[in-house]
């Protein structure tokens, strides 16, 4: 194998190559026991009042997925994870019928049932309620592509990677 630094992408292959944007976030389901900890969106303009995990967000710029799981987990429900606590539960590739690139997604989903501090509604302005729920009466109102890798997970056989939307 060839020594040297990494590569990138010249700008001219970008320009070629560019024209699909991918989205990546990472979710987070705290779980305690045969329950698990969800939040209602609220505000945001999606999903608001409908119920979603623990803590979920995008990926910021230069940093990993489990960093950014870490980072939301903190951000949304005060509580801080390790990352060598998360999970994996799957990776999901996922679209919406627009077909325009801000639909085009990659969601890394996590388990965890290890964490530091109280869970709390860490930003009310994003969510209007915490709240623990059995895993096996989850609420109706559940984003659809959450409920998709939570019950998945859940019923067992949820594979590494998934689709949805497609």
């Amino acid at each position: 194998m060839p020594d040297g630094e990494r590569q990138t992408y010249s700008e001219e292959y970008a320009a070629a190559h560019g024209t699909f944007a991918l989205i990546p976030a990472a979710y987070v389901f705290l779980v305690d026991g045969d329950r698990v900890l969800l939040q209602r969106r609220a505000n945001t303009g999606y999903y608001d009042g409908w119920w979603a995990a623990s803590a979920a967000g995008h990926v910021d710029p230069g940093e990993s997925v489990p960093a950014g799981a870490v980072r939301e987990t903190r951000e949304e429900i005060g509580v801080d994870v390790a990352e060598a606590d998360l999970e994996p539960i799957t990776a999901m590739h996922r679209t919406a019928p627009t077909g325009l690139p801000i639909d085009q997604r990659l969601d890394v989903f996590f388990v965890t049932r290890r964490w530091l501090g109280e869970p709390v509604l860490a930003e009310p302005d994003k969510a209007s309620a915490l709240e623990w729920f059995p895993l096996a009466a989850l609420p109706d109102d559940v984003v659809h592509h959450e409920r998709f890798a939570l019950e998945g997970w859940r019923d067992g056989g949820l594979p590494a990677v998934t689709a949805f939307g497609f």
